[in-house]
């Protein structure tokens, strides 16, 4: 079991802070800047996708990009800012080019996950 990290006394009694006027200050960070997709299995172990590739396009049918997998089942598809701005269907195929799953992620999104 790992060893928890313990409480440092600094003396005297701890400052409160006024939340309201620190929040407009603090906000929220991008982490991700390109849109990515995780393929994982129902227990979220990522697959073993060497080979395996997506692509991404339009609601309507037009291809965006298509990007090939890492072994760890996570793509990137740099021509894709986050969040998203609109709906993006993802097709995965294996090296064969055999369609596996088809998911469509919604708008605002930085990253997605393909469960199954």
């Amino acid at each position: 079991m790992a060893k928890r990290p313990t409480k440092v006394s600094r003396g005297g009694s701890a400052k409160k802070l006024n939340v309201a006027k620190y929040s407009k200050l603090v906000k929220p960070t991008q982490r991700l800047r390109r849109l990515t997709i995780v393929w994982v299995d129902n227990n979220g172990v990522p697959f073993n996708t060497t080979g395996f590739f997506a692509t991404a396009s339009t609601v309507g049918g037009r291809l965006i990009q298509a990007a090939r997998f890492d072994r760890f089942g996570v793509v990137q598809f740099s021509r894709i800012g986050t969040p998203t701005t609109r709906n993006i269907v993802i097709r995965t195929f294996d090296a064969n080019g055999v369609l596996f799953r088809v998911r469509t992620v919604p708008e605002g999104n930085e990253a997605f996950a393909i469960i199954g």
